[in-house]
């Protein structure tokens, strides 16, 4: 049997979470990593803070093929109404085949169900690849703090963007996630400061 061309969004459980953390290690790149290459031992994936409830998987036939986290970017009640991804990595052998797209899709999606009015996320300035990929689904640059992070002796900006939940934008029933997939729970964000790795 031939493996599916398009990606199945799913919400994660909990024994997606050693693939979840290898598919996270194997992904590792200065491209969107802010702190230093996992070493062993390695923590879980999922814990007490990050729980399977923050994370949609993708899947191409029965293989993790990547994975979005979309939590809330501040512990303040006035906040909640904006949603942040926290994190997305697409396996290197899936790559090229959409999976990024339909994750970042797919959590919009989530996002406006939840009631969101917004959502945002943090990208190294040379994450070409995250950066055009947002771009091209309704993110827009709303800030920059320049010279944030220090990688492999290079200075890098650290991006902010976002985009409204309330605009017209694509067309929500071609989106592979499944209604009514998940219910979010809040992450931080300072662990996730680049939201892509390539997709």
């Amino acid at each position: 049997m031939s493996e599916p061309r398009e990606p199945r969004i799913r919400t994660a459980v909990p024994d997606d979470g050693e693939g979840l953390a290898l598919l996270d290690r194997l992904a590792w790149s200065h491209l969107h990593a802010v702190v230093p290459r996992p070493q062993p031992p390695y923590p879980p994936f999922f814990n007490e803070r990050h729980t399977p409830a923050d994370c949609l998987v993708a899947e191409l036939g029965d293989r993790l093929a990547g994975y979005v986290l979309l939590g809330f970017p501040t512990p303040a009640d006035s906040n909640r109404h904006v949603r942040q991804i926290q994190g997305l990595a697409v396996s290197e052998e899936a790559r090229g085949r959409g999976v990024g797209r339909a994750l970042v899709r797919a959590a919009v999606d989530e996002a406006r169900r939840r009631g969101a009015r917004r959502l945002t996320l943090r990208v190294l300035a040379h994450n070409t690849p995250a950066r055009g990929l947002y771009e091209a689904e309704g993110f827009v640059v709303e800030g920059i703090l320049p010279e944030e992070f220090l990688l492999d002796g290079t200075y890098v900006d650290d991006v902010l963007m976002g985009r409204s939940l309330r605009a017209l934008g694509y067309d929500s029933a071609s989106s592979p996630v499944s209604t009514g997939a998940v219910a979010f729970a809040a992450r931080s964000a300072s662990e996730e400061t680049s939201a892509a790795v390539s997709t």
